[in-house]
C-alpha cells in the first residue's frame, strides 16, 4: 500500500551548501539519506515529497556545519498481507513469475496462479495452462494477492509472495 508520511530528524548541512536556500539543501541531504531505503516499519520509502525546516540551527564546536531540525513528508510503499495489487509480469522462471509491484518485484508461484495445470516455459517467457489454454508472459498485467512479506534488512530488498 502506498502512503505519505509525516517524519523528523536532524539534518547537518555542510559549510559547502551554505549557499543554497536551508530548505533545498536539506531536501538533498534528506534524499540521499531515504530515497531508496527500507524501513521495517515504513516499508521502501520511495521519494522524499516535502520538507520543514527549522532555521535557527546548532553548531558544534570542531564541525564547521550546521544542524537543524527537519518535519518532512516521504512517499512509502508497504505490501500488507492479504491485500489485493496490481502488478506486470517482468520474469518467468521455472518456478513462477516475478510480478512488479509498486518499486520492487514479488514472486508468484505456479501453485498459486490458477486452479490448472501449469507448464513454464522459460525460453519463451510463458506460462501455459493445459486444460483452459491461457497463457501468462512478460508484460502481462494481472491482479494478485499478498500471501507472505519479507522485507530485508538495511538496503537489502525483502521477497514478497
Amino acid at each position: 500500500m502506498f502512503s505519505i508520511s509525516t517524519l523528523g530528524d536532524v539534518v547537518r548541512i555542510p559549510p559547502s551548501l551554505f549557499g543554497t536556500t536551508l530548505k533545498k539543501a536539506a531536501l538533498n541531504i534528506l534524499k540521499e539519506k531515504y530515497e531508496s531505503m527500507i524501513n521495517a516499519e515504513l516499508g521502501y520509502i520511495i521519494m522524499i515529497l516535502d520538507a520543514k525546516v527549522e532555521e535557527m540551527g546548532k553548531m558544534v564546536a570542531g564541525d564547521g556545519g550546521t544542524f537543524h531540525k527537519v518535519e518532512f513528508d516521504a512517499l512509502t510503499f508497504y505490501p500488507k498481507l492479504q491485500e489485493i495489487v496490481h502488478g506486470e509480469i517482468v520474469d518467468i522462471t521455472d518456478f513462477g513469475a516475478f510480478v512488479r509491484i509498486g518499486p520492487t518485484d514479488a514472486l508468484l508461484h505456479l501453485s498459486q496462479v490458477m486452479d490448472d495445470y501449469l507448464k513454464s516455459d522459460v525460453k519463451s517467457g510463458m506460462i501455459l495452462a493445459n486444460q483452459s489454454g491461457r497463457t501468462l508472459k512478460v508484460g502481462s498485467t494481472l491482479r494478485s494477492r499478498i500471501t507472505a512479506v519479507s522485507l530485508g534488512k538495511a538496503a537489502t530488498m525483502g521477497k514478497i509472495g
